[in-house]
């Protein structure tokens, strides 16, 4: 294996713009006016300052880290002594700046781009041309985390190349160290391993790596052997339930857990879990819940409310009866109950358990199998059972398919609680699509109104299509922000170049409303009231095809549907799908995934997610 090492992010060039504490103006350090910066650039609504209640934690990390690099008595040393508007004014500035960027500074841009991709984008594998995923390193900044992160706000470092680990091939020549300089920390030739740069960060002090892109051969191999892997579990599952079923009411209390924990992973798709440091997020999976996260209800006996941080702290909250599981699910509830008796809050429900025994039990039953392929095994299995059948499909439209290729997806989700957040700008644009169909019907309701005043006659009243004199002024306005940002030399005409093309920008929004508005009328007033009735089948469709995108992005807003896709659910199957129901592939594979999943493309129409014959 041969490649060029890693890229690296542009080094910090100093600005020298003072920060005010206690009212005076302090020069700072290039280091600490670096981490200054970054702070100075959060927008004061975003997730980090904008949450009044995990906005203290930010700012405490931030500054226990900042008075560190601001070294030893330093005279900033209370952050509410501080005041950020003049920074923050700056770094505003300088992002209007950066966006006036002519077209040849764009060229500039994107032709550095493809000089970097060139060199490090590319490895060459057992004489394979391969592509490289991640070849930069990170770029340094505030850590933000995912969820309500106890670390959030501390200082991510600059890495630099003496962290680095390097690994390929023994015959190929060490990779040129891109900064003058330096060097490597160390170089090795490790078969064994499919990364080719690795480094510790020291956020989380965990290794990252460079690795191959997830197109690449290798990648693929991997991919299959997962998949399969999973395909093989649906050999042995039943199997696998018997055995823990049979379990549930063992004497052996070790042997209980066990079962009652296989349980919860088979049908919930839980993880496994495991411990976590002080200083990480309380997140937990199934060898790791406390009695703190089961709540028994008061007004059912079989139901139980389960809830806790997953991973990425993503919260898992569900009401579970049991009695919907028959007597199986009783006996579990009976064995929940018995496991948290007598504990304290914050004591482990299966404290006769970790995920090394549970596997080492799973590899007893079915060679290489982890409770980590249940998940592979479940979500893949729900998509094929969740499916329509080609011939519920047969009459529909390719945008009702993806809709029903996405709920199948959504269930899968919502299994393996795959969630994200609603951002503000997510819910504008569900809002704008609501506004969009409530104009359509009202559109529609006039063209119908329309029609009935032409059958009789009566045209006297009915509205007819205008210029938009917004559509001329913004032209006259682009032409304008145009030559204001070809003609910028100073940062002042940049800024006032900038803020002209936003003008425009929301002058040519206005318009298109404003022709959105009387899209529906015509120049003249027609005399056949059948050119009215097409106008109305027209309005018709429109207002179907919108409803449909606007239910489907509804019912997804709050469920992320390519964690499954990615990492979960056989590619095969989707592929497959596509083909008996006649759906393009790229209206539900992006093309990145296309891409990955390249050896699933070719599969016939009539595969199916099955365990092997032998």
């Amino acid at each position: 294996m041969e490649h060029a090492g890693a890229s690296f992010p542009p080094e910090y060039v100093q600005h020298r713009m003072p920060l005010t504490y206690d009212g005076e103006e302090v020069q700072l350090s290039k280091a600490a006016e670096e981490v200054a910066t970054w702070y100075a650039e959060l927008p004061l609504d975003g997730p980090q300052l904008g949450d009044p209640e995990w906005a203290p934690t930010f700012n405490k990390n931030f500054m226990t880290d900042f008075k560190k690099i601001l070294g030893k008595g330093h005279r900033i040393k209370d952050f509410n002594k501080i005041d950020w508007s003049g920074l923050r004014s700056y770094t505003t500035s300088k992002k209007l700046v950066k966006r006036s960027a002519t077209d040849e500074e764009k060229a500039e841009v994107k032709a550095e781009k493809q000089a970097t991709q060139a060199q490090f984008g590319l490895a060459l594998v057992d004489g394979h041309l391969e592509k490289v995923g991640n070849f930069t390193i990170e770029l340094p900044g505030l850590f933000r985390g995912r969820g309500k992160h106890p670390k959030t706000g501390k200082v991510k470092q600059r890495v630099l190349p003496e962290q680095l680990s390097l690994n390929f091939g023994e015959e190929a020549a060490v990779p040129i160290c891109p900064i003058d300089g330096h060097g490597w920390g160390a170089v090795q030739h490790d078969p064994s391993v499919t990364w080719l740069v690795t480094w510790r960060e020291n956020i989380m002090e965990a290794n990252k790596y460079v690795m191959l892109a997830a197109m690449s051969s290798l990648k693929g191999k991997s991919d299959r052997d997962k998949y399969g892997k999973a395909s093989k579990l649906k050999g042995y599952i039943g199997a696998i339930r018997d055995n823990y079923r049979g379990n549930l009411q063992s004497r052996s209390g070790e042997e209980r857990q066990m079962a009652t924990a296989m349980w919860l992973i088979d049908i919930y798709a839980l993880r496994v879990g495991g411990e976590k440091g002080e200083d990480e997020a309380d997140t937990v999976g199934c060898c790791s819940l406390r009695v703190e996260h089961f709540t028994f209800s008061t007004q059912s006996e079989t139901a139980v409310d389960l809830e806790f941080l997953g991973k990425d702290s993503m919260r898992f909250k569900q009401t579970i009866d049991f009695a919907n599981y028959g007597n199986v699910g009783l006996k579990v509830l009976r064995n929940i109950k018995d496991f948290c008796k007598g504990k304290r809050k914050n004591e482990d429900v299966f404290e006769f358990l970790n995920p090394s025994m549970l596997n080492a039990h799973l590899q007893s039953i079915m060679p290489g199998l982890t409770a980590k392929v249940f998940r592979t095994y479940n979500a893949s299995e729900t998509l094929q059972n969740e499916l329509p059948s080609a011939e519920d499909m047969r009459r529909l439209q390719d945008p009702e398919k993806v809709v029903a290729y996405n709920e199948a997806n959504r269930k899968v989700a919502i299994l393996c609680n795959h969630q994200k957040t609603v951002s503000a700008a997510q819910q504008e644009g569900l809002d704008a699509l609501q506004g969009k169909v409530a104009m359509l019907k009202k559109q529609k309701r006039e063209l119908q109104a329309m029609k009935k005043k032409i059958e009789a006659g009566d045209t006297s009243s009915v509205r007819t299509a205008n210029d938009v004199a917004l559509v001329a002024r913004a032209e006259a306005a682009k032409a304008k922000a145009e030559k204001l940002r070809n003609s910028a030399k100073t940062d002042e005409q940049r800024i006032k170049a900038t803020k002209a093309t936003e003008e425009w920008r929301e002058l040519r929004k206005r318009a298109a409303a404003e022709k959105f508005k009387q899209a529906h009328l015509f120049k003249n007033v027609p005399s056949d009231p059948k050119k009215v009735q097409a106008r109305i089948v027209t309005w018709t469709e429109k207002i179907r095809k919108q409803e449909l995108t606007l239910q489907n992005k509804s019912d997804n807003k709050e469920v992320a549907l390519g964690t499954s896709k990615i990492n979960y659910m056989d590619p095969r199957i989707t592929v497959a799908w596509c083909k008996r129901v006649e759906l393009p592939i790229e209206r539900v594979f992006a093309r990145t995934l296309r891409d990955k999943f390249n050896w699933a493309m070719a599969v016939p129409p009539d595969w199916r997610f099955e365990a092997p014959d032998n």
